[in-house]
């Protein structure tokens, strides 16, 4: 355990062993390694026993990160604006809604605007976050009680409406590689003499190769250089709006265009792992009780959304997609009805880490698709 980090309790401890047996069972099953993206799939999402399966608060104070929209009501409200036009009586589907906030604020503001979806649907596989979902909408807009449902899988049926997904991107599993003498190798996850994970290399498949070799063409990098790509970003967007016949897509993340991703100062890739508002390079401990996350490639991104057949119609920083918005109306409002002086002083604080380039603001990327609509009803940025 590393000394710059909290201790998990027993109980922790206990739930994480009870992870490290079965990922050791799979990786003694082949062969002594598996890739890095399997490792990270079993560690997010094994049944029970992953991060985002099992109960363990992950967002806001008490959890290992904060969300905007957990930072208050700035971020929901000027979603809303923007999806305000394809909502307003047909359906809205959240993926991966975390602690129910976004939903409940963007259900609230989409009612101010006279634009009320006919159903929002939350994609949720979890039972404890399933929960804190419906104790979270209960507690702040009840009244949307009969229009809430959610989802273990994609929409069977086709829809229209407006597809969220905030901070979702990231924790796709990805591969990880090494350039290295003009080869390429890829990074593996073994057991060492104590049966703990342990880093692996193997050579890189033809096909994983050539993926790669493509993602770094034209540029100029040092070598040995190490980063990652997600190689499930294309069929996960197929799969998540296959049924999506007319409506528009949000996705907003952390990330960059590919010439800022695979740049020289980043040899060492964008993996990160966060626990208990701590950031650190080091996936292979603390596993089940850790975020693991990679920065989202939006050019790669952009490619999976035309593939899909969307048409991609905005791309922006989170700070101005913000401010195309409405924020200075929604902060102006807000700062009008606060009760206090330190409810405004924390709206401010607020608006300043979701658009400060040394916070959200440029950090966060806003893409957004359209299927079905002509362009000129496309979506703002």
């Amino acid at each position: 355990m590393r000394a710059d980090l909290p201790e998990p309790s027993a109980e922790e401890r206990a739930h994480s062993e009870q992870l490290h047996q079965l990922i050791r069972a799979e990786i003694r099953n082949s062969n002594g390694l598996i890739g890095f993206d399997r490792y990270m799939e079993l560690a997010l999402y094994a049944p029970g026993l992953g991060y985002y399966s099992a109960g363990a608060t992950k967002f806001g104070a008490a959890g290992d990160f904060v969300t905007a929209p957990e930072l208050g009501f700035v971020f929901a409200r000027c979603l809303a604006r923007a999806s305000a036009p394809r909502a307003r009586g047909a359906d809205v589907v959240e993926l991966g809604p975390g602690s129910g906030a976004l939903a409940a604020e963007l259900l609230l503001e989409l009612d101010r605007l006279n634009a009320r979806p006919a159903r929002y649907r939350l994609l949720e596989r979890s039972a404890d976050l399933r929960d804190r979902q419906r104790a979270t909408l209960q507690s702040r807009c009840p009244q949307f009680a009969a229009m809430t449902e959610w989802l273990d899988a994609p929409p069977g049926e086709s829809w229209s409406g407006v597809l969220i997904a905030n901070e979702v991107v990231d924790a796709l599993p990805v591969r990880l590689f090494e350039l290295r003498d003009d080869r390429v190798f890829e990074r593996c996850v073994g057991l060492n003499d104590s049966d703990d994970f342990d880093w692996r290399e193997r050579d890189a498949a033809p096909t994983f190769e050539a993926a790669v070799r493509a993602r770094l063409s034209g540029l100029s990098l040092p070598q040995p250089y190490r980063s990652e790509y997600c190689a499930s970003l294309s069929p996960w967007l197929a799969e998540v709006t296959a049924t999506l016949s007319d409506g528009a897509a949000w996705l907003i993340d952390y990330g960059h265009t590919r010439r800022e991703y695979y740049a020289p100062q980043r040899r060492e890739g964008t993996l990160r792992c966060h626990y208990r508002h701590r950031v650190h390079d080091d996936p292979l401990i603390l596993t089940g009780l850790q975020d693991i996350t990679a920065w989202v490639d939006f050019d790669a991104l952009g490619d999976s959304a035309i593939a899909s057949e969307f048409r991609v119609s905005s791309f922006s920083t989170q700070a101005e997609f913000l401010m195309a918005n409405g924020l200075d109306t929604v902060f102006a409002h807000g700062y009008d009805v606060a009760p206090d002086e330190a409810s405004r002083y924390r709206l401010a604080q607020e608006v300043k880490r979701l658009t400060l380039p040394g916070e959200m603001g440029d950090a966060f990327r806003v893409m957004t698709f359209q299927r079905g609509y002509s362009s000129a009803a496309a979506p703002t940025a």
